[in-house]
């Protein structure tokens, strides 16, 4: 069985009035939007490279989105596994 997808990512970094960036990355499914967000703030004695907090807040931004769609993917394969009686994993989806 074949299967394909297409979703939409979209990243915007903005840096507020107190020099901390932001990132937030939009995921769009289709069916589904899901909003992951990340933060970087430059230390006073460091140099300031905005590349760096622009990589800092976006990889952050990112992760968090990852973590959602993880935990959103366990609650499905719960719902269509049901509860295991067991912890140990001998077929399915590791998470």
């Amino acid at each position: 069985m074949s299967h394909t997808e297409q979703w939409k990512v979209r990243l915007h970094l903005f840096e507020d009035e107190d020099g901390t960036t932001k990132a937030q990355v939009v995921l769009d499914t289709g069916t589904t939007e899901l909003i992951g967000r990340g933060t970087a703030h430059c230390n006073p004695a460091d140099t300031n490279v905005p590349e760096i907090g622009d990589e800092l807040a976006a990889g952050r931004a990112m992760e968090d989105l990852g973590h959602q769609l993880l935990h959103i993917a366990e609650d499905d394969v719960q719902g269509v596994a049901g509860p295991r009686t067991t912890t140990a994993q001998s077929a399915g989806w590791p998470m």
